[in-house]
């Protein structure tokens, strides 16, 4: 018994047949009983005890085993009252011992403290079933619920609905505020929906700061009405932060089901693409829906491009096409620039707007940035009378291993790049101005020059160019379009021109079509033309090539 005392555990003794109980030393801390007296008899113990499965009798005294001699093992999980009204979980081990005729005669056994235990049980079932932050269903029993739902409803049993929820322009509220504010209104905005949730409805965190809602026994007419309620309760009343009030909004995607979904992943997948079409919308806005014939076209067209693209490159039928940029003033090509093309397994050539879109939404263009690079690099080692002209898309730029790779190639080999310029779109150089710089100064140590391009179509501050410090801006091609009979385009080519002179920057024009145009920008100073009038995109390189100029300027 001071074996059992010393590790907190509380023995005792039951004697079936008087129900008596005799309790060891210890008992009363255990069980947090002021005296043991009180719970002498198994009656008066038992009327404390809460137990969701078999009662502590009926697992000991109706059991359909008998005792050979040794005993009856159980095992035993209860809750307790205590004398200050708390709960109590306890372990009760122990073995009964069967009279002359096998049935239970007396029991002994051991009570063991359990509560911490059940704390961290309850403590992970709530983690896998709740969000931390707002205490609603965390995304995988959000999907849980949703499945649930579908199942009744393709049964016949009852329509439902899917509502997917996003808090509008989060990321400002993060950056004017900080992210403890921002996670105040994301768990105010639960709250709210929390509060129009009927009884029976699923509410849960879908992602960052997006919610999820399941709404059984809701059609599709009434789906209109149940998402201006939402947003209305979100609107029309700010959310009161720590830093003080935050006026706030949310858009909606929402799905009837089972008539347009056949499947959980369906379902959230369009009730997403709902989503994004609200926020096409700008903010505060909703949409249902609906299936389109023109837009399943366009999906299955973007899966099956993708599985062409990835199958390219895992076969390496990725090339490179060479355009040739040309001095405005001998037509002479000084470099060329690499536009990306596919071969397609019957040899045919597939033009970059083939591809490159569906690649670009499907976060597939740094794989083909990458190959691009290799194919660059390996034409300037094979023909070192070359100067090449290399795209790089936004979400390359942030890419450390297309980064890495390249400035490998060219540290071991300063010719390279001595011949390679490097183009950043114009959008990129607007946005991303602060990331930006680390990479042009990189690639500019190395030897390279940096292009801007589509210059104008964005309305690139100048002092971006100047922080960038870039070597040259290509004018965007919309500008070159009808130049001759379009005033606009040529103010829009002079004033382009006028300010990269002021910062010494020489000026290609793409999309040159004509005799024409070549003459009004040469005589507005463009230095240098690029257009299918002045040379197709070809996939192998012209001998010999044309003086080109190696130096570190363009000219």
């Amino acid at each position: 018994m001071n074996a059992v005392k010393a590790v907190g555990d509380a023995a005792y003794r039951w004697s079936i047949d008087d129900d008596l109980l005799y309790w060891g030393p210890g008992s009363e801390i255990l069980l947090g009983i002021s005296e043991i007296s009180k719970i002498s008899t198994h009656r008066d113990f038992t009327s404390r005890l809460v137990t969701d499965g078999p009662s502590r009798y009926e697992s000991i005294c109706r059991s359909r085993e008998s005792d050979a001699g040794s005993g009856v093992p159980y095992n035993l999980e209860y809750r307790i009252r205590d004398d200050f009204g708390g709960m109590r979980w306890v372990e009760d081990r122990g073995r009964w011992f069967g009279g002359p005729d096998g049935a239970p005669a007396f029991a002994v056994g051991v009570l063991r403290a359990i509560d911490e235990r059940h704390k961290r049980e309850e403590e992970l079932v709530r983690l896998s079933t709740y969000d931390e932050l707002t205490g609603l269903l965390n995304r995988v029993r959000l999907k849980e619920a949703l499945t649930d739902a579908m199942i009744a409803a393709q049964r016949g049993r009852q329509n439902s609905a899917f509502l997917l929820v996003a808090v509008d322009n989060l990321a400002l509220v993060n950056d004017a505020f900080g992210f403890d504010v921002a996670d105040e209104v994301i768990v105010c905005v639960g709250e709210r929906l929390r509060g129009l949730a009927r009884r029976g409805d699923s509410l849960g965190r879908y992602a960052g700061n997006k919610f999820g809602l399941v709404l059984p026994n809701c059609n599709e007419e009434r789906l209109s009405a149940v998402c201006d309620r939402l947003l209305a309760e979100v609107r029309d009343k700010v959310v009161m932060t720590a830093r003080g009030p935050v006026a706030v909004t949310v858009s909606a995607g929402s799905i009837a089901l089972p008539g347009h979904a056949s499947s959980v992943d369906q379902a959230l997948a369009r009730a997403e693409e709902a989503l994004v079409s609200a926020k096409q919308r700008l903010r505060d806005s909703h949409v249902v829906y609906a299936p389109s014939r023109e837009r399943e076209k366009t999906r299955l067209r973007n899966i099956n491009v993708a599985d062409e693209l990835i199958t390219a490159l895992n076969d390496k039928r990725i090339r490179i096409a060479y355009q040739p940029i040309v001095d405005a003033t001998t037509c002479e090509p000084m470099m060329y620039e690499c536009l990306v093309r596919m071969e397609q397994p019957d040899g045919n050539i597939a033009a970059a707007g083939h591809f490159v879109p569906v690649a670009e939404k499907l976060g597939l263009i740094g794989l083909i940035d990458y190959r691009v690079m290799e194919l660059a690099v390996e034409t300037l080692r094979a023909r070192p009378d070359v100067k090449l002209s290399l795209n790089v898309s936004g979400r390359t730029t942030g890419d450390r291993l297309w980064r890495d790779t390249l400035a490998s190639h060219l540290d071991r080999d300063k010719h390279l790049a001595e011949r390679l310029v490097i183009e950043i779109t114009e959008t990129v150089a607007i946005h991303e101005v602060s990331e930006l710089t680390d990479f042009v100064a990189t690639f500019r140590e190395l030897g390279c020059q940096i292009a801007i391009d589509d210059f104008g179509a964005g309305y690139t501050s100048f002092r971006n160019l100047k922080t960038l410090d870039v070597d040259m801006v290509k004018i965007d091609g919309s500008f070159v379009i009808d130049l001759a009979t379009n005033p606009d385009n040529q103010f829009f080519v002079r004033t382009l021109v006028d300010l990269a002179r002021n910062f010494n920057l020489p000026t290609v024009a793409e999309w040159v079509s004509n005799e024409e145009e070549v003459v009004m920008l040469r005589n507005l100073g463009v230095e240098y033309l690029q257009g299918f009038y002045l040379g197709e995109p070809r996939m192998t390189l012209p001998r010999p090539l044309a003086g080109i100029d190696t130096k570190r300027t363009v000219a």
